[in-house]
């Protein structure tokens, strides 16, 4: 469309500064409401089409993955390699605090902001909620898992967790539109809504969350949408889903793409891999998994729940 015809109204053809622009499809301009519902029934078609177009541009675009704000590396989705800080409201990953605990760090301290950890349930919730009184998206997040699964003696409450869940993922965090999601696709507190679950799963991937991204693959996938579907894997597999990386080898075997995407994306999987990587955090799963020692937390044996909680850590040798 040339620039002149969008500085009229694309209704009444008035011309002037206090024109705006469509919502939609940002294409056209109107002078007032009156003039843009006059104008709907022709440009309804061109505008929704336009309108989707927006909308898969910002859902097909590449996003830089989280970094541990010590290390400066990409954090991982898995479980259990990023604990959140509520004094400074960081995620830290469990390479850094390994490597503070292994070169004489004083134990008990925030590896980040140096603040001591809490030592009990109590002040780490407390701590949490004034993190959300600043906006923090981690604290939100982190609390709503806290209701959602009834950890600490709170009582399960999984309307609230969706609560917090939504306060989240505005604030965005790619993890609680993806729990949304999660809710929406079970039933989990919410009325199983399919349409509202790849909604959320959409949200959480255009803010960087991978599983997300390779689940929306499947979704599209079992739908038939297989262009749509291997778009997906291929953005996950270069943001190091491993599951995705094979859903884009066998779209590669059917023809589904050309060897050149799946040897650029098999580049870029190996390169987020790599970065991924460190002495740091291959300590901290080591130590981990050997069983010679495990993380005490508030009093409770780590176990990988949904929630990380933070607190002064100790070693116990396990005989």
């Amino acid at each position: 469309m040339e620039s002149s015809a969008i500085d009229k109204c694309a209704a009444c053809g008035k011309e002037g500064d206090g024109l705006k622009f469509c919502n939609g499809c940002k294409l056209v301009k109107y002078c007032s409401r009156d003039c843009q519902a006059t104008h709907r029934p022709q440009h309804k078609k061109e505008c929704k089409k336009r309108a989707a177009e927006i909308y898969d541009e910002k859902l097909f675009k590449e996003v830089e993955l989280e970094e541990c704000p010590i290390c400066m590396l990409p954090l991982s989705e898995k479980k259990n390699t990023a604990v959140f800080q509520s004094c400074c409201g960081k995620r830290i990953c469990n390479g850094c605090i390994c490597a503070m605990d292994l070169s004489g760090g004083k134990l008990g301290l925030c590896p980040f902001c140096r603040e001591p950890n809490a030592t009990s349930v109590e002040e780490h919730n407390k701590r949490t909620k004034k993190q959300m009184e600043k906006g923090n998206a981690e604290a939100f997040n982190m609390l709503a898992g806290v209701y959602a699964q009834g950890l600490y003696g709170t009582p399960q409450n999984r309307a609230k967790a969706n609560e917090l869940w939504l306060k989240a993922g505005e604030l965005g965090s790619p993890e609680a539109y993806y729990q949304l999601g999660n809710n929406y696709y079970f039933g989990r507190g919410v009325e199983s809504d399919m349409k509202k679950a790849k909604h959320y799963y959409e949200l959480a991937a255009m803010i960087g969350h991978v599983t997300s991204r390779n689940t929306l693959g499947a979704l599209e996938g079992l739908t038939g949408n297989d262009n749509r579907a291997m778009k997906h894997f291929i953005l996950a597999a270069k943001a190091g889903y491993e599951s995705s990386l094979e859903m884009v080898k066998q779209g590669f075997i059917r023809g589904d793409i050309t060897k050149d995407e799946y040897a650029s994306t098999l580049r870029v999987y190996q390169k987020i891999q790599d970065q991924m990587k460190s002495d740091e955090r291959d300590n901290a799963f080591k130590g981990a998994k050997s069983s010679k020692f495990v993380l005490v937390l508030a009093g409770f044996k780590w176990k990988g729940s949904l929630v990380d909680i933070e607190t002064d850590r100790r070693r116990v040798h396990i005989e």
